[in-house]
C-alpha cells in the first residue's frame, strides 16, 4: 500500500472519530440538558401543589356486587395526572385546583359487558334514584314530561312496542332530551323477533349508547336473548301498584330504581314524590347515568 494509501486512510478514521466526538458531545449535551429541564420542573412551585394535592386525592375503585344472577354497578375510582395537570397550569402560569387533570381507575369487578346479569340497583354511594315509566298500549305521557320538565328531572321511559310503533318521533325527542328509552318488546315478550328491531331503533336511529330490557320475576330465557344483544336487564327496586307516594316513602333508598305506571294517581302525586326524593338528598337521574360506572 503507497504513501498516499495510507494518508487517505488516516483522513477517513481522523474524520471518523472527529464523527464520534461530535456525536458523543451533543448526546451528553442532550442528556445534560435534558436532566437540568427534569430537574427544574420538579422544582416548579406548580409541579410541587401538584404533588402535594395528588397524595390526598385519591379516589380508589368500588367493584360492582354480583350475587347469583343479579349485580349493582360499581364506581371508578380517580387518581391526578401529575403530567397532564401540569402542562395545562402551567400554560396559565400558576397553580389552580380546579386545573387538576384526573386519569381513572376502573373497577376489578364491573358491570360492562355483564348483560347475563339482573340490575336491581345503582350503586348507594352516588346517592342516586332513578324513576322508570313502563308505557303500554295508548297512554299519554304529555303530563308526566310537564312535570318531569318543572322540576328539572331526567328519567326514563321503558315503551311496549304496540305504542313504540306509532311514537318514534317521542322515542328520538326523549332521548335527545337525555331521557333513557328502555325496550320492553311486545307485552314484555323477549322472544317476538320485533324485540331486535326496536333495539335497533333506540341504538343505531336514536344513538342511544345503551340499550334496556325490563324484568320483573327471573326470566332466564327473556336475560340471555338480551344478552346476547348487548341488552342490560332491569330489575326495580320498588315496583309501584297503589299508593305511589306512600311506596316510595316506605321504600326508597339510595340507588333505587321504582318503576311507575302511567295513571292519574301517579300524575297528580308525582311532584310530590319528586321533592320527597330530593329531600332525602338523592338526585333524580336517567337510568344511564345511574348505572354509569365512569360517572
Amino acid at each position: 500500500m503507497g504513501t498516499s494509501s495510507y494518508t487517505l486512510l488516516g483522513d477517513i478514521m481522523k474524520k471518523f472519530f472527529e464523527c464520534i466526538g461530535m456525536i458523543s458531545l451533543v448526546c451528553v449535551s442532550f442528556f445534560f440538558t435534558e436532566k437540568t429541564a427534569r430537574v427544574v420542573k420538579e422544582t416548579d412551585e406548580i409541579m410541587v401543589e401538584i404533588k402535594k394535592t395528588a397524595e390526598t386525592h385519591i379516589n380508589k375503585s368500588i367493584d360492582a356486587i354480583i350475587k347469583d344472577d343479579t349485580i349493582i354497578p360499581g364506581i371508578y375510582g380517580g387518581v391526578v395526572d401529575i403530567g397532564k395537570s401540569y402542562e395545562k397550569m402551567k400554560r396559565v402560569g400558576s397553580y389552580q385546583e380546579n386545573l387538576l387533570i384526573y386519569k381513572k381507575i376502573t373497577p376489578s369487578v364491573s358491570i360492562e359487558k355483564n348483560f347475563d346479569k339482573y340490575i336491581i340497583s345503582g350503586n348507594p354511594k352516588k346517592n342516586m334514584v332513578t324513576l322508570l315509566f313502563l308505557i303500554k298500549d295508548n297512554e299519554d305521557t304529555t303530563k308526566i314530561e310537564k312535570i318531569l320538565k318543572q322540576k328539572g328531572v331526567k328519567a326514563s321511559f321503558f315503551v311496549d312496542g304496540n305504542w313504540f310503533e306509532s311514537h318514534n318521533d317521542k322515542i328520538y325527542e326523549w332521548i335527545n332530551n337525555d331521557y333513557t328509552v328502555g325496550n320492553l318488546s311486545y307485552n314484555m315478550d323477549y322472544t317476538n323477533s320485533s324485540f331486535i328491531w326496536m333495539d335497533t331503533i333506540i341504538k343505531r336511529v336514536g344513538n342511544q349508547q345503551v340499550s334496556f330490557c325490563y324484568n320483573e320475576n327471573p326470566n332466564k330465557e327473556a336475560l340471555k336473548i338480551c344478552a346476547i344483544n348487548k341488552n342490560y336487564t332491569v330489575r326495580p327496586t320498588t315496583i309501584i301498584s297503589n299508593s305511589p307516594l306512600s311506596e316510595v316513602k316506605m321504600n326508597l333508598t339510595s340507588g333505587s330504581i321504582i318503576a311507575l305506571p302511567i295513571n292519574q294517581t301517579v300524575e297528580k302525586e308525582l311532584p310530590v314524590i319528586i321533592e320527597y326524593i330530593k329531600g332525602k338528598g338523592y338526585k333524580i337521574e336517567n337510568l344511564y347515568n345511574h348505572l354509569n360506572e365512569a360517572s
